[in-house]
């Protein structure tokens, strides 16, 4: 049995360190270090937004993160961001997603900094229109290894007059991971996360999933 400890401890770090690319605190009412309350509380790793090697006035609202060409499931997803009233579509938001690759892991290519080296290597940066529209393409994420954590891909907003907050992830409707346990907790933070893939005829798969900013987040103020 002795044998045995080295290559559990090994699975076990390895389980760790993929949960810990996925962490984010939801204290409310954290506090900078001047005392201004943050927009949807604590947020771990929600900096990484600023990483962009895109200055945010040139970004765009349609991007394709780096896993795109190689093998695996295509999918677009797309939506509308809206003001807190559901209403009126917000221009110059700023999009973050990151997710793991096809193994199920957030794995970098060797020359990321900062967050890119939990993050890895499948992120994007995308930035509404006039219209409120962004859309990105992708390869649908794996879920961890040996784990029934649903499938999922991270996001970050930033508002030109708020700090970056996290909203619920982008979880998959036909998922089987995705149990009725796993529905009830979330958040809905900025409305649900949960889209339905729709094939197309080319083999791509599209979603769409509108955002509300400011439903559900601590803290957002009364506008």
């Amino acid at each position: 049995m002795s044998s045995m400890k080295p290559i559990f401890i090994t699975a076990l770090l390895g389980m760790l360190l993929q949960l810990e690319s996925c962490a984010q605190n939801t204290d409310k009412g954290r506090a900078n270090a001047k005392g201004t309350v943050h927009v949807g509380g604590r947020c771990e790793g929600c900096e990484a937004i600023h990483e962009s090697t895109v200055a945010f006035e040139k970004l765009t609202p349609i991007d394709t993160l780096p896993d795109f060409g190689e093998p695996g499931p295509k999918i677009t997803i797309s939506g509308t961001v809206f003001k807190s009233d559901g209403k009126t579509p917000a221009r110059d938001v700023v999009i973050y997603v990151y997710h793991t690759d096809q193994t199920g892991r957030y794995t970098d290519r060797g020359n990321e900094k900062g967050w890119g080296k939990r993050h890895g290597s499948i992120r994007g940066w995308v930035k509404t229109d006039k219209k409120g529209f962004y859309q990105f393409y992708t390869l649908r994420p794996v879920s961890y290894p040996n784990s029934n954590i649903p499938q999922h891909i991270h996001i970050t907003l930033k508002e030109p007059d708020n700090n970056e907050y996290y909203i619920d992830e982008y979880l998959f409707d036909d998922d089987p991971f995705l149990t009725q346990s796993e529905r009830n907790k979330q958040e809905k933070r900025g409305g649900s996360g949960i889209v339905k893939l729709i094939r197309q005829s080319n083999g791509m798969s599209y979603a769409t999933r509108d955002i509300v900013l400011g439903k559900n987040i601590p803290d957002y103020p009364a506008k």
